[in-house]
């Protein structure tokens, strides 16, 4: 099932939409935190993103903007505002599409339905975009976030974090984490995987994630 972000602050608008997508077979999100917008996108993982301009705290250009950071996911820009310079600014910025208020569910339909198949029909992309609590991963271009701040991973690093976060607060034992980081576990010293933990934890702490993962004496990691 394709999943559609709403990022509409109109209620009914909101509303409407995700009625008429739910019947087509869509699965729906409406973003209900307009102040993290990237937050519920996470959370969420969809495949095509609708995006209004007028926003609460932030526009939908700033919103483009910090989804492409994380993802080369579709966004549809969905506005009242029917200036060539909007809907330049709308495709210059990273959208995709642009739909002008007000339209007709039929044509809303078309639009995503062209979309999904340029996107997804010749491969089974995913987005790659992990979240845990402040914390949102780019697994695909080795990036982590907190609010405005970032930093890059090792490819190690990113796997570490990857598995922590899939598995949200549970132990994950070292055993398992070295076989996931080398094919040879027998080749790897332990003492490896102490300090790719020490290096990703002094990582997480520059941008504010301090004491995000949590060692569990002889036995392994989880996420806090």
């Amino acid at each position: 099932m394709y999943k559609i972000l709403i990022v509409e602050d109109d209620r009914i608008i909101s509303s409407i939409m995700e009625e008429h997508l739910v019947k087509w077979g869509y699965g729906t999100c409406r973003v209900q935190e307009f102040s993290d917008v990237i937050a519920e996108f996470a959370a969420f993982d969809p495949h095509v993103v609708l995006l209004d301009i007028n926003l609460p705290y932030y526009d939908g250009f700033y919103w483009c903007a910090k989804i492409r950071e994380l993802s080369n996911v579709p966004i549809v820009f969905i506005s009242s505002r029917d200036t060539d310079g909007d809907k330049i600014r709308a495709i210059t910025q990273g959208g995709d599409d642009y739909i002008e208020k007000p339209f007709s569910m039929d044509l809303l339909t078309a639009k995503i339905s062209a979309i999904l198949r340029r996107a997804y029909s010749f491969s089974d992309q995913t987005i790659n975009v992990m979240q845990h609590k402040d914390m949102v991963l780019n697994v695909e271009r080795l990036q982590v976030f907190s609010g405005d701040k970032e930093t890059e991973l090792t490819k190690n690093e990113c796997r570490i974090l990857s598995l922590l976060i899939r598995n949200q607060g549970n132990l994950v034992t070292r055993n398992r984490l070295i076989k996931a980081l080398w094919d040879d576990e027998s080749f790897v010293d332990d003492n490896t995987l102490t300090v790719n933990i020490n290096r990703l934890r002094r990582k997480l702490d520059e941008i504010g994630l301090e004491e995000y993962i949590k060692t569990i004496k002889g036995e392994g990691y989880r996420l806090t």
